[in-house]
């Protein structure tokens, strides 16, 4: 049996990965800063909490890392923490530096010390090309980051590939481009607009405000996303892969396909403030999913229209 660790369980693709894992007959340690009561509310939300082995661990500690390391030994380890919002990054730069890229060193510095081969996996996001100017981004095109996100994420990125190349640590980079779900929280978007437009098909007279409507992003369906995590650990040398769609869709088209999932016309429950406008926000962002496909023999079946319908089957359901 193999185990793997996966730091920041408590997320959306923390939950996802640990229901994957234990499905091929992992040993799945979870691990997060606190550990409330019966543990998080994803796990319970899929019914796997109590197949995850739960551990407290600020990862900002390096020597509790280390221990926590040689304690478990694990085969494999994905690093899924880290403060996750962009808009907060605004909010709190220095916090989410240390949530993403401290923490990030800290762990390979306890993986470098063990004495056990061990495979690490490093969530990228696609923030860290900044705006190409809507060309489709690859691995090999240049990180320009734009937000406080978006470079300590940056760091990490370069801090794995330093730690592959100067030490040998079979370590890779998935750089994620937008990957959404019903566990999502309301501070992300696309959670925001379907939760609003199933009260508003309810009967709610409330009115949806959002930012820039034109912005043009691509999304993917998170449970897809932990596949192709997986499968990167499984591949014979360590390398960093974008994992996409390859599709891009306006916000706009977004909320029409949520909205008319539920029969309504969002022209009538929708408008726009600059208040919720991000100072550096990218217009348009691309992606080219290639070396995945080839690769990973990996290739995202649900693309935006289908993630709006997913995600307001799935309100709908547990409303």
């Amino acid at each position: 049996m193999k185990t793997a660790i996966i730091f920041g369980v408590s997320g959306q693709d923390g939950a996802f990965m640990a229901q994957l894992l234990l499905g091929k007959g992992y040993r799945v340690i979870g691990v997060s800063r606190q550990i409330h009561g019966n543990g998080p509310v994803n796990l319970h939300r899929l019914n796997i909490n109590e197949e995850v082995e739960l551990i407290a661990c600020d990862m900002r500690n390096g020597e509790s890392l280390t221990e926590l390391l040689n304690d478990k030994r694990p085969h494999e380890i994905y690093d899924l923490s880290g403060q996750s919002s962009v808009a907060l990054s605004f909010l709190k730069p220095v916090e989410t530096h240390e949530s993403i890229a401290l923490t990030n060193l800290n762990l390979l510095e306890a993986i470098r010390s063990l004495d056990s081969p061990v495979k690490l996996f490093n969530a990228g996001s696609s923030e860290c090309f900044g705006d190409t100017f809507g060309i489709p981004a690859t691995e090999t095109t240049p990180f320009a980051p734009r937000n406080p996100y978006a470079v300590a994420k940056t760091s990490s990125c370069f801090q794995t590939a330093n730690y592959r190349e100067f030490y040998g640590l079979f370590a890779c980079t998935g750089i994620l481009f937008n990957h959404e779900s019903f566990l999502r929280s309301e501070t992300f978007v696309t959670r925001k607009i379907v939760s609003t437009a199933c009260r508003i098909a309810k009967g709610s007279n409330e009115t949806l405000v959002l930012g820039n409507t034109d912005i043009e992003r691509d999304w993917g369906w998170a449970p897809e996303y932990v596949k192709a995590m997986w499968l990167i650990l499984q591949q014979d040398e360590p390398e960093d892969y974008i994992i996409a769609t390859g599709i891009t869709c306006s916000l706009e088209s977004f909320i029409r396909s949520v909205f008319e999932s539920l029969g309504l016309n969002f022209q009538n429950h929708v408008r726009t403030d600059k208040k919720f406008q991000r100072p550096t926000d990218i217009k348009v962002v691309r992606a080219n999913p290639a070396k995945a496909e080839h690769r990973l023999n990996w290739k995202a079946r649900y693309t935006a229209k289908d993630v709006a319908r997913l995600m307001v089957g799935e309100e709908i359901a547990n409303s």
